[in-house]
């Protein structure tokens, strides 16, 4: 089956947080990796979305090292909706 994985720079402009993950995260740029594979079968090429990954400072003592954490597409649009209000 054909994966592919996209890149994708999320800017957040105030400390937010995002289900799954238990700590409040910092204002800033944050890397988002999404897999899709491809829906086979079909006449044209579609892909639909397996996984969505933020990268994150790790939690103390390791503030030099980044996480990647599996998260929900919707958590994370939910967050820069709230990201989004609190800057009006």
């Amino acid at each position: 089956m054909l994966t592919r994985s996209r890149r994708e720079t999320v800017t957040f402009k105030h400390a937010f947080r995002i289900k799954g993950i238990e700590r409040e995260l910092p204002a800033g740029a944050y890397e988002v990796v999404t897999d899709e594979e491809l829906i086979e079968g079909l006449s044209f090429p579609c892909f639909r979305r397996v996984a969505t990954m933020i990268m994150v400072p790790a939690a103390s003592p390791h503030h030099q090292s980044v996480e990647m954490i599996s998260i929900s597409s919707v958590d994370l649009a939910d967050a820069q909706q709230a990201d989004a209000v609190a800057s009006r």
